[in-house]
Order: C-alpha cells, then structure tokens, then sequence
C-alpha cells in the first residue's frame, strides 16, 4: 500500500472517545473520517465527516462502508476480528488486522502469545469448568485472580481468591464463563509502553510510564515512569517483537508489571491507542493518534520525543464537573470526550498537568 494522499477517507470501527480524538488527529492531516459504529450520537461521529449507524455484523452495511474508505482501523480491541475479516473481505485495507484483535480478544491465547515469544507473564492456567478451577488452584494457589477469557476490562469479569475456599463464589461471579486463572504477583507497579509500527516495518516507542489505578479503572499516568532508564530498553524489546511477530501496523500497547527485582511481566496488550499515552497529547511534539495516523496511512512515523514530564489524571464520572477550575490551570490542559451523561466509573475526559 503507498501513502494515502490527504482528503483520502480513513474509516474506524468504533465512536468512543478514542475514536473522537483520532478522527481529529486525521483532520488536522487533511484526511476525512468515516465512523462506523452500532451507537446513535456517539462522540467519535460528531467531529467526523461523516457515519454509519449498523451492527458490526451487518455484512451490508460493511461492504458499503468499505468501499467508501482508503483504509479502516479500530478504536477499542472488542470490535470482532470477523468483522474485520468481512471488511477485507469486502476489499478493505484493515490495520490491525483480524489475527491481533483475535488474539487480544482472548486472555488465555494472548498469554500463550507472550509464551511463544518469551514473555514472561505471571502463572496461568485455562479454565472452562469448576474442576479446571479446583485443578488450577491446585497447582497455582491463592491469592490469585480468576478472569474471564473475552470481553473484560477495566476491572469488569474479574474475581480475586484469597483462599481456595472462594473458589466456587468467584466462578460464580464471572457467570461461569470460559475464563483464566492467574497466580497473584507481588509487584512493585504497573509500566506500559505505547508504540507504533509503520507498514515498513519502522518501529518507535513514547518514553516508558507508570500507571496508578482504582476500583479498576486507570486513574494516573506518570511520564516518564520513576527508574525507567533500568527497563525501558527491556520493555520496548519486549513490545517490538511482539508487533513484528503479529505483523502489526498501528500504535499498540503493552502492559507490564515491575517485580521487586526488576523482572518485568506481561499482563496484557491492547492492538489500539491507550489510556496510558493520552499525555503524549500535550508533552510529545506528536501525540500517539496522530502516531496511528501516520502508521496506517503509510506516513514516515513522528519523533516520540518528550518535550516535558507530565502526569495525566482521567476524569471519571462526576470529576469532569470541575472544567472551570481545571481549564483555568496554566499548567494544565484539559480534554472532554463529548459524552452525554456522566455516569459513575464512566470515562469523561482527561487532564494532563505539564511540568516543564
């Protein structure tokens, strides 16, 4: 694929707040969006030029939507990989492609993934059954944490055991869905790595940073991590072979943990722009959407210089409330997502506070 021209026609898959915030990278390069989303009134639809309302398995609507598109990405990972597969199908270009969504998809195949690749993750076993359970138990032991294997995140389809005699209860929890058992790690913190792949093969990594989460949900990120010179070159290997073994093309993320010993585990990927480098908007001369945009658009990719330290703060439900006070910070840049309600735990906007 050569470069996509400006005023070519970007497609995504997806109207959240991600998508929102790469359709405005791609205008700012001259490119139209096309959102392609089953949700009316969605963020991403309301700055792009223009949008499709259909089920992601509306095989019409999709070859419609391909046809109108010079190439399609994803906003979140849960798009299904047959939906990208009916887009190619159709005579799309699709970054990332089915087999990373997939694999994403699927906590156990993801971890067999790191296996494959020498990435060490944590202990883990699969689990479809009560007895899958008790035999993880088993070997894995308590405390660990029970996930299932699709469709979770942000602390949602998860269930900690404390003591083997919870076993039962937190199957339960999960609906007794096909799921993972992981050992607990005793780690020090969360790190991830944010990183581009362009469709020659050129890869480039924002500065490594530290993640602080509660109930779940990611609440900071700390840029550049505190020690990240001891990691960062392990971490960003880590991700690079993980992008050319999945022959990806994209910004992809890789969460990590940071053991006493400085031993880094894989906890997991996301095939998509991430939380964690929403700072990259406001401290890195080109922010990781415009990175994406450049990837799958067949661009040269951008510096991921940091020009500053920064710490991002999410702002979730009720907190977006505080615009007034947050705008009105000279060391602070605030980003509202456009979302209609602020429901608890929802994910507003952010504000990344800049510390030159």
């Amino acid at each position: 694929m050569s470069a996509l021209a400006p005023g070519s026609v970007i497609g995504i898959l997806g109207g959240g707040q991600l998508g929102r915030m790469l359709a405005m990278e791609a205008a700012a390069l001259g490119f139209d969006v096309h959102i392609y989303t089953p949700e009316e009134d969605s963020p991403a639809a309301r700055v792009s030029a223009r949008v499709t309302v259909a089920a992601y398995d509306d095989a019409v609507a999709l070859a419609a939507f391909a046809r109108d598109v010079a190439v399609v990405t994803t906003e979140f990972e849960n798009v299904p990989a047959a939906t990208a597969e009916i887009l190619i199908a159709s005579g799309a270009v699709v970054h990332p492609n089915p087999r990373a969504l997939a694999l994403a998809q699927d906590r156990v195949a993801e971890k067999q993934l790191f296996a494959s690749l020498g990435i060490a993750t944590a202990p883990f076993a699969v689990v479809d059954t009560r007895e899958d359970l008790a035999g993880a138990l088993h070997t894995i032991g308590a405390p660990s944490i029970l996930k299932t294997r699709r469709l979770g995140y942000d602390g949602k389809g998860q269930a900690r055991i404390a003591s083997l005699g919870e076993a039962d209860e937190a199957f339960a929890s999960i609906g007794e869905a096909p799921a993972i058992l992981e050992g607990f790690c005793a780690f020090e913190r969360e790190v991830s790595v944010v990183a581009a792949r362009g469709i020659d093969g050129s890869f480039a990594a924002y500065d490594l940073v530290q993640n602080i989460h509660q109930n779940g949900i990611l609440a900071r990120t700390i840029a550049p991590a505190p020690g990240a010179a001891a990691i960062a070159d392990a971490a960003n290997a880590m991700t690079q072979r993980l992008a050319e073994a999945l022959n990806y093309v994209g910004v992809i993320t890789l969460e990590l943990f940071v053991m006493p010993d400085g031993a880094l585990l894989a906890n997991e990927m996301a095939p998509r722009v991430h939380n964690s480098g929403h700072w990259t908007m406001d401290a890195c001369g080109a922010s990781q959407f415009e990175q994406h945009i450049r990837a799958i658009a067949g661009w040269p990719l951008a510096s991921t210089t940091r020009l500053c330290d920064a710490e991002m703060q999410n702002l979730i439900g009720a907190d977006a409330d505080a615009w007034q006070t947050l705008s009105a910070d000279p060391n602070a840049r605030l980003h509202l997502y456009g979302k209609r309600d602020a429901l608890p735990g929802r994910k507003m906007g952010h504000v990344t506070r800049l510390k030159p």
